[in-house]
């Protein structure tokens, strides 16, 4: 549950960072949060693989739940536009993630 929490934590401080540096357009002081965001997921996404998580599995999640979260929240927050072709993208993304996290288990040999 640890290593869950840890990649949950990463995927929100790298969505946070995606959201300042689009913020630092109008802002350069946003900068500040985008390396400090991008530093603490990269520490936390780390931590998340010293606790056992294979490597594949993490940065696939990572990458599809940073990429859905940074889609819908610049929607909201900036009016970046959120179609149904990028739905269906995200979709696909979140499904390949779920075919490497199946693919990534094992199979124990029958008796």
């Amino acid at each position: 549950m640890h290593k869950w929490a840890l990649l949950g934590s990463a995927i929100c401080v790298e969505v946070a960072a995606t959201l300042s540096l689009r913020a630092s357009q109008d802002h350069t002081a946003w900068l500040i949060v985008v390396v400090a965001g991008y530093l603490g997921a990269f520490v936390l996404l780390t931590l998340v693989l010293r606790a056992g998580m294979a490597v594949g599995v993490a940065y696939g999640i990572w990458g599809a739940l940073g990429t859905a979260g940074t889609a819908v929240f610049a929607a909201l927050l900036f009016g970046d536009p959120f179609t149904a072709p990028i739905v269906v993208g995200i979709g696909m993304i979140i499904g390949g993630v779920l075919l490497i996290e199946l693919g990534s288990h094992r199979r124990v040999p029958g008796p």
